[in-house]
């Protein structure tokens, strides 16, 4: 039997999971401790702690150890109950999906949903609660990856508190790339992690929850209790007083101490900082040579993914073929209902640096000068690179 051995991209200019910081390695290499040892298990609430002040909460977060898909899935099934009515807003693939994990488990699903190429209107939601006053849990995606796109997180979460529901936000491809914190939005779960803006690895997931959630979930009576979707078995593992109801992902939990360290060293506004020009440098970049934008506006383009239309006339898997092959660029296709429309570029972590635009705006659009698309690449770069300069003479 032949085995084709892929080509191992040069750049990752993915959407996620994306390169991790050399630290990040070097701890996840560290030795693996015994859980019940007494190091360890202060070294977790340390890491806990940690992470509270990299998203500005009073309480130490949770962590499950699992990718942020299951987590999100894990809210659902720990904070919704049979009484519930969910208000689920879709915007994109992601928060579609979050829809049918809810349907599971809630009285009766809501949903305001719009083309994937927008955003949420906040009015929308005010909409939705003079229509149905019995709304008690809302769900938001605030980047919805597959579509680079971001929705007003703040607007949203004010309204959704004004009308005393609970807030439930994914922002796991947004926190660490933007300013976007649990207390900005209101946000009674607000779930990330570190294998996106943070540069990490996927393999955990970092939760802040209010009190009104934890008050929600304890008075669920389908919230499930040892088990692995479980919020309620973790509330307590952080304190090193307290036993962790499973083994948790020592090595995982070495990378996210590494990551946060990273994260609060270079400054929060720093980070927030290069993710915004190097996404910025790309999308003047395309549209310069002619890529079209996948956001309706730019003012709804995510600082940490830049998503473009594929050409009519060329297929999304030629595009990333061809970078891939040519330039040793990997790139993202679309998901779900945006898989062949557009191309995602990731500005996220390591790879959230300007000059990255240049490589990602130089391969792209050198792939579809190679597949015979009229651009203008010259044009493209020079834009690129223009807004990079402007940006260090400040």
């Amino acid at each position: 039997m032949n085995h084709i051995r892929e080509k191992e991209p040069i750049f990752t200019l993915s959407a996620g999971p994306v390169a991790a910081y050399p630290r990040v390695l070097r701890a996840l290499s560290s030795p693996i401790q015994y859980d019940y040892d007494a190091y360890f298990q202060a070294f977790y609430e340390s890491v806990a702690r940690k992470c509270s002040t990299a998203l500005r909460t009073k309480e130490p977060a949770l962590i499950l150890h699992y990718e942020p898909a299951a987590a999100i899935e894990a809210a659902a099934t720990s904070l919704i109950g049979p009484d519930d009515v969910v208000l689920n807003l879709a915007s994109g693939v992601y928060g579609k999906g979050f829809g049918y994990w809810s349907a599971r488990y809630n009285k009766e699903l809501v949903e305001i949903e719009v083309p994937y190429n927008e955003a949420i209107d906040p009015q929308q939601v005010e909409d939705a609660f003079r229509r149905r006053p019995d709304i008690r849990i809302v769900s938001l995606v605030h980047h919805d990856t597959p579509s680079g796109t971001i929705n007003p997180a703040r607007e949203i979460g004010a309204t959704v508190r004004k009308h005393g529901a609970l807030l439930l936000v994914d922002a796991v491809s947004s926190f660490g790339g933007m300013d976007i914190h649990p207390g900005d939005c209101n946000a009674d779960i607000f779930i990330t992690g570190p294998g996106k803006c943070l540069g990490g690895a996927p393999g955990v997931t970092i939760v802040a929850v209010s009190d009104r959630a934890w008050e929600h979930m304890a008075a669920n009576p389908k919230a499930p209790r040892a088990s692995v979707l479980s919020y309620l078995d973790w509330r307590d593992a952080w304190s090193k007083e307290k036993p962790f109801p499973f083994t948790p992902s020592v090595a995982e939990v070495n990378g996210l101490d590494a990551v946060l360290d990273q994260y609060l060293e270079e400054g929060a506004e720093n980070v927030w900082q290069r993710h915004a020009l190097t996404a910025k440098a790309c999308r003047a970049g395309m549209q310069a040579m002619g890529v079209k934008l996948w956001a309706k506006t730019e003012e709804i383009a995510s600082p940490t993914t830049t998503a473009v239309r594929v050409p009519e006339s060329l297929s999304d898997s030629a595009i990333l073929s061809a970078a891939k092959d040519l330039y040793g660029v990997a790139f993202s296709a679309g998901r779900g209902d945006t898989l062949g429309k557009l191309i995602r570029i990731g500005h996220m972590g390591p790879v959230a640096e300007p000059f990255y635009a240049v490589i990602a705006v130089s391969a792209f659009g050198g792939a579809l000068r190679c597949l015979g698309q009229k651009i203008d690449l010259t044009a493209g770069v020079e834009a690129t690179m223009a807004v990079i300069d402007a940006a260090k003479k400040k």
